[in-house]
């Protein structure tokens, strides 16, 4: 029997079906269209979005407040522009920096006499203050915290510093850091979750990275934050910390937008107690487009004469002493002098955050023969942009107390802060 269409079989109830369908095509039609616009009108949103200012990749502009700006003045000060042209990635130094300022806890260990090697720093002056400093700031910091529980770091406040000016031999300083060492490891539950792998130590001189040698273990676990980050003393660039060498007070203001008064075309003076500064002088002394002395300039010759030759000149040859590490390089760039550092290895401060190469030179030691045609080949479009950038890089390298948002401080706690996010226990 052959099958009969439901329409005729039935045709009063076809065509209520026909009639149906033919509302609800254009419905489903209008509907499909709807969708179409609400999809067009998203995508033109997010277009013009990534097309603003607050995305563009370069410049990044941002600001920013924190939680330890007691005014609105203070707040109103902290606001930054950050730059593309100085960051790694700036968009990631910028969203990371917030998360430390707000989250970022440090326990200071309370043991040890104060009035004698623990906790407080001997001076804020000298070749080596930012040990001092850094003492300072931490305990006047917002992140410091009484609460072990609630801390990501643990911050040993041994100051070798001290310890040199109160006249400590090497070999005392290694029996005293190691018994002190010892005792928190015996009295608190911390040292052992992880080895000591999410504690710190601070020092800014050779002899006091050297002073805690006596406890093998600390120098291959713990977070050293020096100023001598040299491989042949155990420096490890992933786990350590370099210390920005820094002589404050400065003895004049920051150099700033005064490139016309900057004919020297390089600059160096100082002790010959490296091989590569024996060349320096050697190969250069008698040069008459590069001032290059083979000794410091003598006082005798007037008052800050060498910081004023800082002034003065395109680019201050930094190479380095008896540790890979010189002051000289902060001097340079509190100066508006542009650093050429002249060195086979220098974990650089802040080289995880800071493009090095956008404000200073960067140089081999064999290169130190071609140093005036290396000098001489940076073009006037190009050394213009190098110091531009130098003086907003200024700012990362001054210490204050108490500490403000991006100084030496900050900077220093946001190293520490990357490091600590490896540590598992």
């Amino acid at each position: 029997m052959a099958t009969r269409s439901i329409f005729s079989s039935n045709p009063t109830m076809a065509q209520r079906r026909i009639a149906a369908l033919k509302q609800f095509v254009p419905s489903f039609t209008q509907s499909l269209l709807g969708l179409a616009c609400v999809a067009l009108l998203c995508l033109t949103y997010l277009s013009l979005r990534s097309l603003s200012p607050s995305n563009a990749s370069t410049p990044f502009h941002r600001s920013m407040s924190f939680s330890n700006a007691s005014t609105s003045q203070d707040v109103e000060d902290t606001k930054t522009t950050i730059s593309s042209s100085i960051y790694h990635y700036p968009e990631v130094f910028l969203r990371n920096y917030e998360a430390m300022e707000r989250d970022f806890k440090v326990y200071i260990y309370p043991d040890g006499d104060p009035k004698t090697f623990y906790q407080t720093p001997r001076k804020l002056t000298g070749k080596y203050c930012s040990e001092g400093y850094f003492f300072q700031n931490i305990r006047e910091s917002h992140f410091r915290t009484d609460d072990p529980d609630q801390a990501d770091l643990f911050f040993v406040p041994v100051s070798p510093h001290k310890m040199r000016g109160m006249g400590t031999s090497y070999e005392n300083m290694t029996i005293i850091v190691r018994e002190y060492v010892l005792g928190l490891i015996q009295k608190y539950p911390y040292w052992n979750r992880t080895l000591g792998a999410d504690h710190f130590f601070v020092a800014c001189q050779d002899v006091g990275v050297r002073a805690f040698e006596g406890l093998e273990m600390m120098i291959k676990n713990s977070i050293r934050v020096v100023c001598s980050p040299s491989y042949n003393v155990g420096y490890v660039p992933h786990k350590d910390v370099a210390l920005p060498q820094i002589l404050q007070p400065f003895a004049l203001p920051a150099g700033g937008n005064d490139i016309e008064n900057r004919t020297i075309l390089g600059f160096w003076a100082g002790h010959r107690n490296s091989k590569i500064r024996v060349i320096l002088a050697r190969v250069w002394e008698n040069d008459t487009e590069l001032a290059i002395s083979n000794n410091r300039i003598n006082r005798a010759t007037g008052p800050l004469v060498y910081q004023r030759r800082f002034y003065s000149t395109k680019f201050c040859i930094c190479p380095g002493g008896s540790q890979v590490n010189s002051a000289r390089i902060m001097d340079s760039i509190h100066y508006g002098c542009i650093p050429v550092i002249l060195s086979d290895y220098y974990d650089l401060p802040f080289n995880d955050i800071l493009d090095w190469s956008k404000f200073s030179l960067i140089l081999k030691e064999k290169d130190v023969y071609q140093l005036k045609d290396i000098l001489k080949s940076v073009s006037h479009e190009r050394f213009v942009v190098l110091h531009k950038n130098l003086v907003e890089v200024q700012k990362h390298f001054e210490w204050h107390s108490p500490p403000i948002p991006y100084d030496t401080f900050h900077m220093t706690m946001y190293e520490l802060w990357l490091r600590h996010h490896v540590i598992r226990y």
